[in-house]
């Protein structure tokens, strides 16, 4: 497993100063380099993998070794979109425009294509955000009851979290985690995870009856999972 170490750190790479954090992983045979989008507004960076015994000074090594595939990764990212007075972002695949108001009372509602968000213009991030995981939650939960119901499956906990390695997940005990930002995907890419994940109550893998499963639950899977291969990393660029 992998347990993240205090120390990080800032490399200056080709004139540019790029973060780096550090995971110890005891199964790790080699050092691992992987992109790390920063979420919540942390900057961007590296990941660095160390075997248990590997100094973090070999990894800075390794880096400044990769320094070309680094910043031209970095490079390759959408940009990123605020939450902010005036940003487009999407909800349900549809563009929607940010709009502060100047009411007191702080509340997010949705007028035709924007997204009207009251209270102190410091809070809009965060009552927007909370508000996509209300929405996410509002959405995801009757999906997943009416289609553990058509297979004779009980879910066990429903969770919305902001996940980066996955849209969603199934415990062996039933509980179900979904990513908060499948709201601003279309309709039907929401519902394919969901789906997806359902279909693990009754079946483990993902073996040839798993899949059947899924196309019961959901039309147009494919289409739907190579939406999420093309478009999924601009979603977690937004907010």
């Amino acid at each position: 497993m992998s347990k993240a170490l205090t120390r990080q750190a800032t490399l200056d790479l080709d004139g540019r100063r790029v973060a780096v954090r550090f995971l110890r992983n005891r199964r790790a045979r080699r050092i691992i380099l992987r992109l790390d989008q920063g979420l919540d507004g942390a900057e961007d960076g590296v990941v660095v993998t160390l075997p248990s015994r590997t100094p973090p000074e070999e990894g800075l090594d390794l880096v400044r070794d990769k320094a070309d595939w680094v910043l031209r990764r970095l490079d390759d990212l959408a940009p990123r979109i605020p939450f902010a007075d005036g940003a487009r972002v999407p909800l349900g695949g549809v563009d929607h425009v940010i709009r502060h108001t100047a009411e007191k009372r702080g509340v997010v509602r949705l007028e035709g294509c924007e997204i009207l968000v009251a209270g102190g213009h410091e809070h809009l991030a965060r009552r927007l955000r909370d508000w996509f995981k209300g929405q996410a939650r509002d959405r995801i939960r009757p999906r997943v009851r009416d289609k553990a119901a058509v297979l004779g499956c009980t879910p066990g906990r429903i969770t919305i979290r902001d996940t980066k390695s996955r849209w969603g997940s199934c415990s062996a005990e039933g509980n179900l985690s979904f990513c908060w930002r499948l709201v601003m995907a279309p309709e039907r890419v929401l519902d394919y995870v969901v789906a997806h994940e359902v279909s693990h109550l009754a079946e483990h893998n993902h073996g040839p009856r798993f899949w059947r499963l899924v196309g019961r639950l959901t039309e147009d899977m494919d289409r739907s999972r190579d939406w999420l291969k093309r478009h999924g990393e601009h979603l977690h660029r937004i907010g």
